[in-house]
C-alpha cells in the first residue's frame, strides 16, 4: 500500500496516477482533519504539516474528491484528538464513513479498548492506535482479545 497526505493536497492528480499504476486498493489517502469551531455540525478542515498548516479545504469534500481520484482507503486522523487518549472524534468517523464506500481507518484519540470499539461501531473499518501501545497500557494481543469478545471480527495470531 501507498499512503499519501501532503503530497496529494499539493497535487491531487497524484492519487489518480498511483491508482492507475498500483490499483485503488493500494492507495491510502491520509487526511489530518481539524474541527471548525467548538460545536458539532461545523465541519472539519484539512490541515497539513502535523496540523500546522490550514488548507481551507473541507475534510469531507476532500475525502469524496480523493476517492473519486482513486483512493481506495482513507486514513483519517482527528488532529484535535490525536495523542489525547480521550477517544476518537466519532462525529468525524460517522460523517466520513457515510460519505464514501471505501474503508475508513480512524486515527487520533485512542485511550481505551472501548474507544476502539466505539470507532468501529461508528463506521470505521479499522482503527489506528499508538499511545496505548507505546505507553504499555495494552498489548496488541489484549486489544484483539477484547475486541473479539465484543463481537468485532479479529484476525488472531497463530498459536
Amino acid at each position: 500500500k501507498v499512503a499519501v497526505n501532503t503530497a496529494a493536497v499539493a497535487r491531487p492528480e497524484l492519487l489518480s496516477e498511483l491508482a492507475e499504476r498500483f490499483g485503488s486498493q493500494c492507495v491510502v489517502l491520509s487526511i489530518d482533519a481539524r474541527r471548525r469551531g467548538d460545536g458539532p455540525g461545523e465541519g472539519w478542515e484539512v490541515v497539513t504539516h502535523g496540523g500546522r498548516r490550514a488548507t481551507g479545504w473541507d475534510a469531507l469534500e476532500w475525502i469524496e474528491r480523493g476517492v473519486g481520484l482513486g483512493a481506495g482507503e482513507i486514513l483519517l486522523t482527528s488532529i484535535d484528538s490525536d495523542g489525547m487518549q480521550g477517544g476518537y472524534d466519532l462525529e468525524l468517523v460517522e460523517a466520513a464513513a457515510g460519505a464514501v464506500e471505501v474503508p475508513i481507518i480512524a486515527s487520533g484519540g485512542a485511550g481505551t479498548v472501548d474507544h476502539l470499539a466505539q470507532a468501529l461501531s461508528a463506521g470505521a473499518a479499522a482503527v489506528l492506535a499508538a499511545s496505548i501501545f507505546h505507553q504499555g497500557t495494552y498489548t496488541v494481543a489484549e486489544v484483539k482479545e477484547r475486541l473479539a469478545e465484543l463481537g468485532f471480527p479479529m484476525r488472531r495470531e497463530a498459536a
